[in-house]
């Protein structure tokens, strides 16, 4: 339960950044790389007070944290923040539904995660609220 409650939080919190980014147009983009020190900090005391360090082990695993903090991890915020600021709202939010849905079949497809009936009954419902979604932005 406390898992939901924390989720819905990160929600209310992305949700309310995306909003006010849009009020923001103005401020520069760069200016996301406060956000991202300030989270990276905010993280890092987190983790110190309620976790265990477990270090990559070797240069697959340094190189890994690196990639995925400038290629995913990091260009997603800026790249979400030009989006919100000069960008097709709607599109993005209809765009953003695939995110869990890629990253699941890459899991499949890795062979990390399994092909089940529930991952294809998500995936119907990830596609109808695309649909959905797509169909409410056209009709404006």
């Amino acid at each position: 339960m406390i898992a939901l409650a924390l989720a819905f939080l990160c929600a209310l919190t992305w949700s309310g950044y995306s909003v006010i980014s849009r009020h923001f147009g103005a401020v520069p983009t760069e200016s996301v790389t406060v956000l991202c020190l300030a989270t990276a900090l905010l993280s890092l005391l987190a983790h110190l007070a309620v976790e265990q360090t477990q270090w990559p082990n070797g240069a697959l695993g340094w190189a890994a944290v690196v990639v995925l903090g400038i290629g995913p991890v990091g260009a997603a915020f800026f790249t979400w923040d030009v989006g919100m600021k000069r960008g097709d709202i709607q599109l993005l939010g209809v765009a953003s539904y695939a995110a869990p849905l890629l990253s699941t079949l890459v899991l499949v497809l890795a062979g990390i995660a399994k092909p089940t009936w529930h991952l294809a009954l998500a995936t119907l419902l990830i596609t109808a609220g695309a649909a959905l979604a797509a169909r409410a932005s056209a009709a404006r």
